[in-house]
Parts: C-alpha cells; structure tokens; sequence
C-alpha cells in the first residue's frame, strides 16, 4: 500500500452507543409521571443506537418505496413496495408501542413513555414515523364515532404489525393513513372539492383527488369530503369487508426533497366506500383530535433529528484534529457545539413537557388541556423552524465528510424542514396560535401561569416576559407580527421550563443567549462565561 494513502486524522465510526443515557430526555420522562417506563426507554435506545438500526434506516432510503399498479395479469392492486428494512422498522415501532398503543394502556404517564420511545427511534431513520404517527393520531378522532372506535381501535393498539392488503378487520394489527390535502386548496381544507354522497345501505360513496395522501399503504384513512351537510369526516377502507378493493386508486407517488423512506401519494377516489366519523357537516371539528397529535409528534420528530445531529457532530469533533488540537478543543468549535447541544435540550425538554400535558388532558385535566392547546401549537411552529438550521450547522461541523451520503448528514438535512410544513406550515401553525388565544383565554392563562413559575429567577427571563406580555395586549397588532410573537412565547417557554429543571449552566446559557443581548439565530454565539464544558458533557453520547 503506497504511503500516500496512509489513513489518518478521521473520525472513527460512530459505532453502538445507548441513545437513552440522555439527562435531558430521561430527566422529562420521570418528571412527566413516566419513570416506570425507563427500562423499556432505554431498551429501544440501546436498540436505536447501533450500526445495525441505522444501516436499516440507509437501506430504506436508498431504496424508496416504488408503487406498483398492477400485477402480472393486470388487474389493479396499487400497492406500495418497500425496502424490507423499512418493515423491519415498522415491526420494531409497533412490537414497541410507538403507534397507537398508550390509548389502551390506563398507565398516568403512557403518552409520556410512548414519546420518549417515539423520540429515540425516530433518530437513525425519521421515514417511518410518519405511518406510526398517523395511527397513533386516528384513535382519538376516530372515537367521535362509538361503532367505527369499538371495531377498529382495538386492532389500532395491537402490537402486531400486519403489512398487506386484506380487509381490515381480519388483520391482528392496523395502521392508518390521512387523507386531507386537495391541489387547489393546501392548507385550507374548506376549499375540498371532494363529494360525498349518501347510499341507501348507510355509508357513503367519495369521488375526488387528493394532492398529498399520507403513508398510501394504510389499511384505511381517515379524510375530509363535502356531504350534504358539509365538510364531513370519513374512515376510507382500502379493502372492503368482502375482500374486494376499496374505489381508491393511487395515481403516484410523489418525489420528495427528503422522507424517502416513507411514501406519499396522491389519490383518486371514484365513488369510493366510506363511513362517516362524527357529525355531518364537522370534519375539520372531528379531525382536528388528529391534527393535534401530530403536531405533537412533528415536535418530537424535530427534537430526535435534532438530538441525532448533535450526536454525529460531537463524534466528529472528538476525533478530528485542526491546526494543532482536537475541533472539540477549538473555542469557536465548542462555541458551535455547545449552541447545538442547548438547541437540542431546550426542543427536547419542551418535548417531555408537552407530552406529559397531552397524556393528563386524555385522562380528564382541564388545566392541562388549556396548557396543551397553546403548548402544542408554539412547540410545533418553533422547534420545528429550528430544526433546519440546526442540521446545517450540525453538518458543517463534519466540514466535507459531513456533506457525503455515509456521513448520514444529507439525510438528516434533508428530512428537516418536513415536520415545519407537515400540519400546517409556519404562518398556519403561527396564526393558530393567535385563533387559540382568542377562542380559549384559559389557555393564555394556563401559559402564563407555566411562565410564571420561573419568574423572579433570572433577569433576562423577566424582562422577555414583559416583552411577551405587552406584544399580547394588542392581538390585531400581534397577527401581523404574528411569527415574531410565538419565536417570543416559544422561548419564554422553554427558558421557564430549563430554569426549572435543568442544570443551571445549561439554562443561564440558554435565557443570555435567546432572550439577553443581540441573538441573531445563528449558531456558536454564546456570550463569554458559558459553561460549555457542562453543556457537553450532558450531550456527549454514552455507551
């Protein structure tokens, strides 16, 4: 081997490490009433955390799901084929509750230990989450129709991943779709065009294209067409009961900037069977329990991508030297590191709060459920717009290594704008915000009183807080401002949950950085006296 070639100063590989040794997340999830689900959580992280899963994850979007019309006689089938490591991901999600599985567990703290799982196996592939997201979203929608719920729930919380195209309630398990999107409106679900129409035996038959259909493999989605009434809720099967195949013909699928792994579709409907899911003439009332928790797991999904990058660019940083000393060692370097890990704690610490909201508003809180309706709304627009530049710098960190495929890097760059445009993107999840505030002031006051509680501990802290409350006094100004306005309650919120529960190195950074002095969103900014050391040190991976 010539000596030119000799190999030196490379990181070494990444290799296996346990992805839930992580203070930030294991911290939440006992604070969040979920501590009994610790040895679970850190069995999926041991899992998450080696070269085997995350080579799973390479194999599933290298090889993205390819739709197939017809079979070889020519009868349609559209189905999806997909790499076999992307069911192999699936399998795992589901045997490991990721999906709908917390509905039927009376556990306090289930929906608690389901994201912190959610959270870590997101982390070497993001792809598949979206299905395991949809189908833990569907149940609490579904429930707006008893019969519907009572039938298919029971198969929605099975543990049993059951891929194939048969009628749905002969399979041990389920996974369901959503269905919303339509080319001429987006967002605004009202400008459906989509007709329902009622049949004498009860149901109804849908005609119409939708633009973006999520994880078209599903057993059935759940969709918004115009009845009679009005927009309405339908369950869409995409095989009927007797074995044939649903009206319901995916056209293509689409090709995607990133989440390669996961297809989506658009879809024809040409008088499709469906069935009605709550009252006629109030889908978007009905569908909105969906809606709400994905956005939960948007939130999430950001944090683990988040957390992932972190992970490969302090590898990199520990193994690679530059002008005489290791990067890590380099004090603009470990400016950057350091404002990478805060990120990732401040999105992941949000994260756990969020879910311990969702799981006590199920099981009857009102006071968190005022919480959950604002929380969920300014997590989603906020970590999920940080998530993009974080990757980017996350990346350079690797310099040119970080920009080749094997660094994982692209993929974790090309995945980060998705969960910002997925359920409303950002001046949709912005004016959301605002609409909450003026339709439920108990949650203006459930936010406040979570701000509140870390108030009088830090001057920086305080003085955002009077910001916050003077831009709130006037709302038809704040909708104009409306972005600028949830940055501003998205970082009063995460200082007041970091200057309660984390370390104070990390949450003085944190409240100098976003809330004191000139930040302008760049990474690697922290001002002088920031403890790094400590910072990294909670976000160094283990094991």
């Amino acid at each position: 081997m010539p000596a030119t070639h000799e190999v030196f100063n490379q990181a070494i590989p990444l290799g296996d490490y346990a992805a839930a040794d992580d203070p930030a997340l294991l911290e939440g999830l006992r604070r969040e009433g979920a501590g009994w689900a610790e040895a679970e959580v850190r069995e999926v992280g041991t899992a998450a955390g080696t070269e085997r899963v995350r080579s799973w994850g390479e194999s599933a979007n290298a090889y993205p799901p390819v739709l197939r019309t017809h079979d070889r006689y020519g009868h349609r089938v559209d189905e999806i084929d997909y790499q076999p490591a992307y069911h192999v991901l699936m399998e795992q999600a589901v045997e490991h509750g990721l999906h709908a599985a917390p509905w039927a567990d009376e556990r306090a703290g289930a929906h608690v230990a389901r994201a912190a799982k959610f959270f870590l196996w997101s982390q070497p592939e993001s792809g598949h989450g979206c299905p395991v997201s949809m189908t833990y979203a569907v149940v609490p929608a579904l429930r707006h129709a008893p019969e519907l719920a009572e039938r298919y729930e029971p198969l929605l919380t099975s543990r049993t991943y059951d891929f194939g195209l048969r009628p749905p309630l002969s399979k041990r398990g389920l996974i369901a779709g959503m269905s919303m999107t339509e080319k001429q409106g987006g967002s605004d679900v009202r400008a459906n065009t989509t007709r329902a129409v009622p049949t004498a035996e009860g149901h109804h038959l849908l005609t119409g294209h939708k633009w973006f259909t999520s994880a078209p493999m599903s057993d059935f989605f759940l969709t918004l067409a115009q009845a009679p009434e009005g927009l309405s809720c339908f369950l869409v099967p995409r095989v009927l009961p007797d074995g044939t195949r649903n009206a319901l013909y995916v056209q293509r699928l689409k090709d995607k900037l990133g989440n390669r792994s996961n297809a989506s579709a658009e879809l024809e409907y040409d008088g499709a069977v469906a069935h009605l899911v709550g009252e006629p003439g109030r889908g978007v009332r009905t569908i909105i329990d969906m809606v709400n928790s994905t956005r939960l797991d948007c939130v999430i999904g950001s944090a683990a991508g988040m957390r992932a990058a972190v992970v490969h660019a302090l590898h990199h940083a520990e193994h690679r030297s530059a002008f005489g000393a290791r990067l890590i060692e380099q004090p603009l370097m470990r400016n950057v590191l350091a404002d990478l890990a805060l990120e990732s704690e401040a999105a992941t610490t949000l994260m756990t709060r969020l879910a311990g909201a969702v799981d006590r508003s199920v099981r009857g809180d009102e006071a968190e459920t005022a919480f959950r309706r604002l929380g969920v709304a300014v997590g989603k627009f906020w970590v999920t717009k940080r998530q993009p530049p974080h990757a980017a710098e996350a990346l350079e960190c690797l310099g040119g290594n970080g920009y080749v495929e094997e660094s994982g890097m692209p993929r974790l760059f090309r995945d980060s704008p998705l969960n910002s445009i997925w359920e409303g993107s950002g001046n949709v999840a912005a004016l959301d915000v605002l609409r909450a505030m003026g339709r439920n002031p108990e949650s203006v006051e459930a936010l406040f009183t979570e701000f509140r509680a870390a108030a009088g501990v830090d001057d920086h802290f305080d003085a955002a807080l009077k910001r916050l409350e003077q831009a709130l006094s006037d709302l038809d100004e704040a909708q104009y401002r409306a972005r600028s306005v949830v940055e501003l309650m998205a970082l009063t919120l995460q200082a007041s949950l970091l200057l309660r529960h984390a370390p104070a190195p990390v949450s003085a950074a944190f409240t100098a950085s976003r809330l004191g002095g000139d930040w302008g969103h760049v990474f690697g900014t922290l001002p002088r006296g920031v403890d790094t050391e400590a910072i990294l040190e909670r976000a160094r991976p283990r094991g």
